[in-house]
Formats: structure tokens, C-alpha cells, sequence
């Protein structure tokens, strides 16, 4: 876990957590700019995207405001998981979105 107030990464209980388990640009702030313990990412376009990385829905303004898990690419399509309305392998064509994100997840840091 990573402690740092505001842009950390950690979870204690739903009244204790960073901004970044709920915040979609809290999420994307804390992955790109991360280089103490915890998941770090790259931003990359749709080819880049794996199994567990992450693809974040923005508007016409860029205004992103849900974060999806990448689970698979079926028929040439990415299949995503999300919590709000819970859903597993659905095609991420299915979404109406302005823009898109992809977060490649580079890896973890342990804390020191």
C-alpha cells in the first residue's frame, strides 16, 4: 500500500481509502505518475492493451469518467469488467464513449 495522502494507493475500508479506488483522474493521476510502492502504468493506445490492464471512458470535453478492467480480446474485440453495473466480458464496443484511455499496467513496486 502507499500512504500518500491525496494520491496514494491504499484501502482500509470504504471510509478509509485514497481518492484513487472511486476517482477516475485520481486513478490515472496516481498509475502514471507513481514511482514509489504500489501499480504503475504507461498510457498506450488499444493495441497496447492487455489482459488486466485498464481503458478509461471519456466525453466529447475529455472529461474521463469510468475506468474498466481489460479481461480478454475475443473476435478482435477487448472484453472489459466493471463494478458500477456489475459486468464481466462484455465488449467494450457495446459502451457509448467520446474517447478513450488505455493505461498498459507496468508493474508493482514493494515498499521498502
Amino acid at each position: 500500500m502507499n500512504f500518500a495522502p491525496v494520491y496514494g494507493w491504499y484501502y482500509k475500508s470504504p471510509e478509509d481509502r485514497t481518492a484513487s479506488w472511486s476517482g477516475v483522474e485520481y486513478l490515472y493521476r496516481f498509475l502514471i505518475s507513481n514511482h514509489s510502492s504500489g501499480p504503475f502504468a504507461k498510457e498506450t493506445g488499444p493495441n497496447g492493451i492487455q489482459p488486466g490492464d485498464l481503458v478509461q471512458l471519456g466525453d466529447k470535453d475529455g472529461h474521463f469518467y469510468h475506468t474498466l478492467v481489460v479481461i480478454s480480446l475475443f473476435a478482435g474485440e477487448l472484453q472489459v469488467a466493471a463494478h458500477t453495473f456489475d459486468t464481466k466480458k462484455r465488449s467494450l464496443n457495446s459502451y457509448s464513449f467520446s474517447c478513450l484511455r488505455c493505461l498498459h499496467i507496468s508493474g508493482a513496486r514493494q515498499w521498502k
